[in-house]
């Protein structure tokens, strides 16, 4: 079997005194779509910021690629391929679109590769293009979820990580962000989502974790996740 692209392994983190997350073991395999599920002050993000680096486990060891990159820092993993779209956006507002995206395309110094980049993220998202020369700040809500998956692709990520994508956004830009998540996991792009809309991710995901008070205590493939009466009642709150 293939080695994971993304792995914790038995991840133990504090908050000061606060055990936050305890014996955490997930991974996420190339091409894959993973959706982290569970309710509030769960341990989702700090789930995806022990993976990007900006927390550091008391134990246990985070593997990107087959190496261990449990004690390197944020700047070392984004430069080797992981790529985040932050919870509500974080994108620069007084900077336009187009210096939003160059600020996520700073890790490649290849001309000829961003120009490449440019190309396949306003194909992709054609309102980003229209929008380029306009202050990020004055999008909605969608257009700005948009930028920032935009920029988190610039840098030619082989995970992206993204934190809850549904914050913040009307049911109707809920539905429209999850299409536009499908579409890019269709095209190739490796995934570990952390959104508290469970009956939305696990209709995308290929598999899922259910975190609660720190712990694991779900997983397996979307549709079982999905199906499962009493998981869904007990853990997904349908």
């Amino acid at each position: 079997m293939n080695q994971p692209l993304l792995e914790l392994r038995n991840v133990d983190t504090f908050y000061g005194p606060i055990h936050i997350l305890q014996k955490v073991n997930l991974h996420v395999n190339k091409g894959e779509f993973v959706a982290l599920l569970g309710g509030n002050a769960c341990g989702k993000s700090t789930t995806l910021k022990t993976a990007l680096g900006l927390v550091i486990p008391k134990s246990g060891e985070v593997f990107f690629n087959g190496i261990d990159v449990t004690n390197m820092k944020v700047a070392h993993r984004i430069k080797h391929g992981l790529a985040v779209v932050p919870e509500n956006r974080r994108l620069f507002g007084p900077l336009s679109v187009m210096e939003n995206l160059q600020l996520g395309a700073y890790t490649n110094t290849n001309k000829q590769k961003n120009k490449e980049n440019y190309s396949r993220v306003f194909d992709l998202f054609p309102r980003v293009a229209e929008r380029r020369n306009q202050m990020a700040g004055t999008l909605s809500g969608g257009e700005q979820q948009m930028v920032a998956v935009a920029r988190a692709l610039m840098s030619n990520p082989e995970l992206l990580l993204m934190d809850e994508p549904s914050m913040g956004l009307a049911p109707k830009l809920v539905e429209q962000s999850f299409e536009m998540i499908s579409e890019l996991h269709a095209g190739g792009v490796s995934m570990l989502v952390v959104e508290q809309n469970a009956n939305m991710a696990l209709k995308v995901a290929d598999r899922g974790y259910v975190l609660q008070t720190g712990r694991i205590v779900l997983e397996g493939p979307a549709k079982e996740l999905s199906e499962d009466e009493e998981l869904r009642r007990a853990y997904l709150g349908r």
